[in-house]
């Protein structure tokens, strides 16, 4: 059985992919420092699962501590979620960007070299394009300099990752996240941001509740079809499914090279005011949002070609917006 560490496990995506890699079979160790979630969430993966991970809290920004885990644990393989993940914020706060996710790379990386640990997942994002010049975004565009901080450690990330695969002989693959929504069917997990949301998804569903007193929706003069940005908005069970296959495409050795990326979306792209419509249907609620002025760091449209990632992954996404909307509504009632 193969033990995988996944960093930032208790998370939003990492508590999904926790639990699907329990599902098939692996053995799981998480690390999180309990930044933007709860401890709850380890007994949550126990209840859906069955089993419950190893668990440490540890941030990985602290070598010494980085040290000492791998000191004391064999690990086959690393699934990196472990990073401050918000547009807006990172263009607010760029130093705490880059000493958070570009430093706790460069240390797992740093120990998988040390201790001859294969196979690297690296959570990475869209923002890698920019905004790109052609749509949908297939894995041949090229990446353009960030539109945020966040962004540009996402594309730091991929740089870095390479060269370590070239110079350490490291097997890694990224994986370029579109818009993760929704959450597990069991309704146990899902995106329960601590403070302010940054997400659209979680900030609708809290105004929908009645928590927040209205959504802001970011600019509506975009040339797209009604004014506001476009995205690929992706179920998060779909989303982490694509990690398995990611993974054991390396533990079987059928990568071509030791780096490579992959774009994880739906291949439809959905305005703002699309979702607000589609969420107001699932939810048979009507939703309080004003329009204000484009924040800084957004980009008009993204979503994915997913022909690579279909075909080379054998993956494909099942889910519906209506569907992913319709799970987050029904968490956040719970909640």
């Amino acid at each position: 059985m193969k033990k995988i560490l996944v960093t930032g496990g208790l998370g939003f995506i990492g508590s999904h992919t926790v639990v699907e890699l329990q599902n098939e079979g692996f053995d799981v160790v998480i690390i999180d420092n309990l930044s933007n979630t709860t401890i709850d969430v380890l007994e949550n993966i126990h209840a859906i699962t069955g089993k419950k991970p190893e668990f440490y809290k540890i941030d990985l920004r602290i070598k010494n501590d980085v040290n000492s885990f791998f000191e004391n644990h064999t690990i086959d393989g690393i699934i990196h979620f472990a990073a401050y993940k918000a547009v807006g914020e990172s263009v607010q706060k760029p130093l705490d960007y880059y000493e958070n996710n570009i430093g706790s790379l460069v240390y797992l990386l740093q120990e998988m070299n040390n201790r001859n640990i294969d196979h690297f997942i690296f959570s990475s994002s869209c923002t890698v394009y920019g905004q790109a010049d052609n749509l949908p975004i297939t894995e041949n565009a090229p990446t353009k300099p960030a539109e945020s901080p966040y962004g540009n450690t996402k594309q730091i990330g991929e740089e870095i990752i390479k060269e370590s695969c070239k110079a350490y002989r490291l097997n890694a693959v990224a994986l370029r996240y579109f818009n993760p929504i929704g959450n597990h069917e069991s309704i146990k997990i899902g995106e329960l941001p601590l403070g302010t949301p940054q997400n659209l998804i979680p900030f609708i569903t809290q105004t929908a509740a009645g928590i927040r007193k209205e959504l802001a929706v970011f600019g509506d003069d975009y040339p797209t079809k009604d004014g506001t940005a476009v995205r690929d908005y992706i179920h998060v069970v779909d989303l982490a499914k694509a990690h398995i296959a990611a993974l054991k495409r390396l533990i079987t050795k059928q990568n071509k090279t030791n780096f490579e990326f992959f774009n994880v979306g739906t291949g439809k792209g959905s305005s703002v005011l699309e979702v607000i419509k589609s969420f107001e249907k699932v939810s048979n609620t009507k939703l309080n949002y004003k329009i204000v002025g484009r924040r800084e760091g957004d980009i008009t449209a993204a979503y994915a070609d997913t022909t690579i990632a279909n075909n080379v992954l054998n993956w494909q996404t099942t889910k519906s917006l209506d569907e992913a909307l319709d799970a987050a509504w029904k968490w956040q009632q719970k909640q």
